[in-house]
């Protein structure tokens, strides 16, 4: 047997890994790379193997880095089922229809551009109609179910506590009489939370592959970051400010409604002030997948299905409304009241939320508040970690709002709860892999198992394939380096962008513009830095240039 990571493996996202057995071929997830740039390239790239030779595809969960590639795979070839949840099933649906229409949108805005510079039309990574199509393909399993999906496999799909229908899935393979159990972490979710159950604890694997996306960190506690929840919003609506929530219409935005629903039934204390204070769910998304929240009512924790059973009306309150038109999307942002905006997406790369945060980011009467994972080159990582300008939507924002970053909100598992779940395994596996993490991350969590558990480790750092049977790397793909180098260019065209920026800025200063006693000398000077710019513009292009040359002569 081999295992292949063709995703989750250089970053966070696009999880996706090939098993071939001596019968078969399958996949473990074909999720969207998110992030940078250069991650978002590998998604037009081809996909590693022959989507007409997969058998079939287990889906842990319907987040878009899980489940993305789905409609590619479709379009490429794929005719076999995809076994998941009823849940996962229901969502990936919606998910991968709204992919397509963003994919969609984002062509045709590229395209206009295009046409205007004469550039190249491109065509979208796939449309709505590809991902409707996909719907046919789920093959629903209930958690627990030992499910035979042919004579020599066997599957069983356990809670994951990550978001609704997320599964840890365990797998018994049969390869002549040899019968290999291999299992799967998914996305690992965190204990004690408000509607779901805690993630299972499997006690056996002969190969375990782990998601270590919080390797090298710990969270506050969810009472913690809730706690801190409502002093934000009491604080920001003092001074009449908005609060902004970046948030996964999936998963993240249902905990945040929930979590409002108790405060603002609970706290009579605030209640003058909470009055005041509507709450906006603005992403169609959302508000869909809200929906099949409150009908899937068999996932949620013993807990939640009592407060239904007593007639509660769960996600929804008072103050609660949802904005599904484009309209009055753009009408919150000519509301002074003080409010709350939940809004897609997460990372703050696409969305209604970067419009929000284009308005509301600038003034230092609001609060931006991020309460998911923050990949590497998105927006949202840019403005954690403390960024005084970002670009959005091509224009140069000043970050003048006050942010926030509540980690116990987070649906990961952090080092600690992750190092508990490997705990509860009675023995080691042969061998355990670790993806779906960064770099430092990984290596971080590799060592501390290796500390306190003892236990052996393999980080996956490349797309690379292994043999199961001979516990060896049998090749490699020399993807990290190819993305590594794409990044230092985008880097520095950002830094381009950056300058541009202020130059503008500078150039733009009324007093330099109207000064009648602006120096002759300063203006000499300015315009033979100015030829000296041009000069490195036309030395940059040769370089380019010369490299294109070059790579085409070695093809």
């Amino acid at each position: 047997m081999k295992v292949k990571f063709l995703g989750a493996a250089i970053s966070v996202t696009g999880s996706c890994h090939l098993i071939t057995t001596d019968k078969y071929k399958f996949l473990l997830d074909c999720g969207l790379f998110q992030g940078s740039e250069a991650l978002e390239e590998l998604n037009y790239q081809d996909l590693g193997f022959k989507p007409s030779e997969i058998d079939f595809m287990i889906l842990s969960h319907a987040h878009v880095d899980h489940c993305g590639r789905i409609p590619l795979l479709v379009k490429q070839g794929f005719r076999g089922p995809i076994y998941c949840t009823g849940a996962t099933a229901e969502i990936a649906d919606i998910m991968l229809q709204d992919s397509g229409n963003i994919h969609e949108m984002e062509a045709a805005w590229s395209n206009k551009r295009s046409r205007r510079s004469g550039l190249p039309q491109v065509n979208p990574l796939y449309t709505q109609e590809d991902a409707a199509a996909c719907a046919g393909y789920f093959n629903p399993v209930s958690y627990g179910q030992l499910f035979e999906i042919n004579s020599d496999i066997t599957l069983k799909l356990n809670e994951a506590g990550h978001i609704l229908g997320a599964a840890i899935i365990e797998l018994w393979i049969k390869e002549g009489k040899k019968v290999t159990k291999l299992v799967y972490s998914g996305d690992i979710g965190v204990e004690n939370q408000r509607m779901l159950n805690d993630p299972t604890i499997i006690e056996q694997a002969d190969y375990l592959i782990m998601e270590t996306t919080y390797g090298d960190r710990t969270h506050e506690t969810h009472a913690e970051s809730a706690k801190r929840f409502i002093d934000i919003i009491l604080k920001t609506a003092s001074r009449e400010g908005t609060v902004v929530v970046p948030s996964f219409a999936l998963g993240r935005t249902q905990d945040l409604i929930h979590e409002l629903e108790l405060f603002y039934e609970n706290h009579e204390k605030y209640k003058h002030e909470l009055d005041k204070i509507m709450v906006y769910i603005d992403s169609p998304l959302g508000i869909n997948a809200t929906e099949i929240f409150r009908r899937n009512a068999e996932y949620f924790n013993q807990e939640t299905r009592a407060r239904i059973l007593k007639g509660d009306d769960l996600l929804n309150f008072k103050n609660l409304k949802f904005t599904k038109s484009a309209e009055e999307s753009k009408l919150l942002n000519y509301n002074k009241a003080p409010k709350i905006i939940i809004a897609s997406s997460g990372m703050a790369d696409a969305g209604r939320v970067q419009h929000h945060l284009k308005h509301y980011l600038w003034k230092p009467k609001s609060s931006i508040i991020f309460v998911g994972y923050q990949a590497e080159g998105t927006l949202g990582r840019s403005i954690i970690s403390g960024a005084k300008y970002v670009r959005i939507l091509r224009e140069r924002i000043l970050v003048n709002a006050e942010i926030y970053f509540l980690e116990g909100f987070s649906a990961h598992a952090d080092k600690n709860y992750l190092l508990e779940w490997l705990s509860g395994f009675k023995e080691s596996p042969r061998k355990i892999f670790l993806v779906h993490g960064e770099e430092e991350s990984k290596k971080t969590f590799a060592n501390t198992v290796k500390n306190i558990l003892g236990y052996d480790c393999t980080v996956v750092e490349e797309v690379s394939e292994y043999s199961l049977d001979y516990e060896e790397k049998v090749s490699i793909d020399d993807i990290k380096n190819r993305v590594d180098a794409k990044e230092q260019l985008i880097k520095i065209k950002h830094n381009l962008e950056n300058i541009h920026d202020e130059l503008d800025t500078l150039l733009s200063d009324t007093n330099l513009m109207v000064n009648e006693t602006f120096p002759q000398k300063k203006i000499t000077d300015i315009s033979n830095l100015t030829s000296d710019l041009e000069k490195t513009y036309l030395k940059l292009n040769s370089i380019i240039t010369e490299k294109d040359v070059q790579e085409k002569e070695s093809k």
